[in-house]
Order: structure tokens, then C-alpha cells, then sequence
């Protein structure tokens, strides 16, 4: 999607950063055929990235817009607003220094904060004097940090050990998942994970277990990926190791 051409105030801006989404929350007052849409540019991010309000549908008979923050249009929480025939824009007394409104109504929130999250309207002023108004939801999520692997054991026996494998971190609402040579791990009988996801146990290992074990954790906005930590199996038999034998249904390890 295309960013607006230029702000009001003609400000360069940064479009190489990534853009912060926001999430589409209620209309009212605004005709069916041409209610005015704030549009996600991208679904969540974390703090520290630009916010984009992006402005659609908006009649050519505009006067001027208005951002405001909050669910409410009040003169307190003005954030800027924007006369579109003198192409003059006002900041209000909750403009941050880090807002800048296009001609066509589009908000840019820079450099965005876990303060920022909230409800943000739009009024929009016809030449008639006519109003109408939209309010969207913006979530900024906290950065998720590195977790690590903690492991009962990295070298186990197989068909005799149980190898207990715990994702730590000290993030909060964050979701956890496991991967095994780079790739998702599949759970089976043997490998079953706590009711947070952040403990996988294999019960009892076996040598087709052996590899890379991470765990990624994430929030709406990030994620972070552990280092690898490797797991190795032992055999139980060394004699045997590396010999497979052939029984009703399929090759087995002895």
C-alpha cells in the first residue's frame, strides 16, 4: 500500500520504518454509501515502530479533520487538526511532537510507545459544517525478549531416560511454541508439552529424537527465537548401535 504523498507541513518521513497497525474498532453517525474507513496497514507490532491511521473514503467536500485521543471528541484531547483549503494545520494540547496529519486525514504516529495504546477519533468537517466521525484502537506491544532452554539432561538413553525441556522467559501474554531442526515440532504420544507450552517432555527418548531443540515466544507484535540446544541420544545397546531389524510392520531399531 502507498503511503499518502506528503504531510501537511511537509515534513520528510521515514517510510522505510515498518508501520504500526491498528485494529478497527466502531463507526456512528456515517452514511452507509460512504462511511469514511480507517485502514490496518500491517496486524500489530511492538513499541518503537510508526503508527499509520490511514484515512479512506473521505468525500472531496471536506473542510478540515481533527484527531483527537480518546473515544470522545474534546478540546483537551485534541492531537492536531487540519484545514484543507489553506492546507494549515493546529496542534493540540495532546500532540506529542511525534504526529503528523496528511492532507487526506491520514494520521502518522512515530516512534510509538506502549503510552500510546488507546482509542483515537477521527472528526471529519464538511463544507456545510456537516460532521462525521470514526474511532479505531491502536496496540503497541512490549518487546519480547530472548528465551533460553533449559534441559534436565542433553544426553539421554534411549528407550530408558526421560528428557525434560523448558522454555524460559520473563515475558507475560506471551504465546510459546517448539521447533526441532528448524522445523515445528510434531507432538506424539512421547512428546507432550505442559498446559502453558513452555515444558516439553519425552517420555521415554528414543534416537530419532536426537537434534536441535528452540522455543520461540511471541506476542501479537514480536517474537524471539532461542539459540539451538542440542539433545543427544545414547544407544542402549552400543553393540547395536546403527543396526535396524526387520519385524511385521516395518523396520525397528533392536
Amino acid at each position: 500500500m502507498e503511503p499518502p504523498s506528503a504531510p501537511a507541513h511537509r515534513q520528510h518521513v521515514p517510510w522505510h520504518r515498518l508501520l504500526l497497525a491498528v485494529s478497527l474498532l466502531s463507526f456512528w453517525n456515517l452514511p452507509t454509501a460512504a462511511q469514511i474507513i480507517i485502514e490496518s496497514v500491517s496486524f500489530n507490532t511492538t513499541e518503537g515502530r510508526d503508527a499509520l491511521l490511514l484515512v479512506h473514503n473521505a468525500t472531496e467536500n471536506i473542510l478540515g479533520y481533527s484527531w483527537y485521543k480518546g473515544e470522545r471528541i474534546e478540546n483537551n484531547q485534541l492531537i492536531i487538526s487540519f484545514r484543507v483549503d489553506n492546507q494549515v494545520n493546529i496542534t493540540g494540547p495532546a500532540h506529542s511532537s511525534r504526529e503528523i496529519i496528511y492532507p487526506n486525514g491520514t494520521l502518522l504516529l512515530q516512534n510509538a510507545t506502549q503510552n500510546d495504546t488507546g482509542y483515537y477519533t477521527l472528526l471529519v468537517t464538511k463544507n456545510d459544517l456537516q460532521r462525521e466521525s470514526a474511532t479505531v484502537q491502536l496496540l503497541v506491544y512490549p518487546p519480547v525478549t530472548k528465551p533460553i532452554i533449559e534441559a534436565n539432561s542433553t544426553t539421554v538413553t534411549e528407550l530408558k531416560d526421560t528428557a525434560v525441556l523448558k522454555c524460559l522467559t520473563n515475558d507475560t501474554d506471551v504465546s510459546t511454541r517448539w521447533l526441532f531442526n528448524g522445523q515445528s515440532l510434531l507432538l506424539t504420544e512421547r512428546k507432550t508439552l505442559s498446559q502453558d507450552n513452555r515444558t516439553l517432555t519425552i517420555e521415554p527418548v528414543r534416537r530419532e529424537d536426537a537434534g536441535d531443540y528452540q522455543c520461540e515466544v511471541s506476542n501479537p507484535g514480536n517474537s524471539s527465537l532461542s539459540d539451538p540446544l542440542r539433545l543427544d541420544v545414547k544407544c542402549k545397546r552400543p553393540l547395536t548401535c546403527g543396526l535396524m531389524l526387520y519385524l511385521p510392520g516395518g523396520f525397528h531399531y533392536p
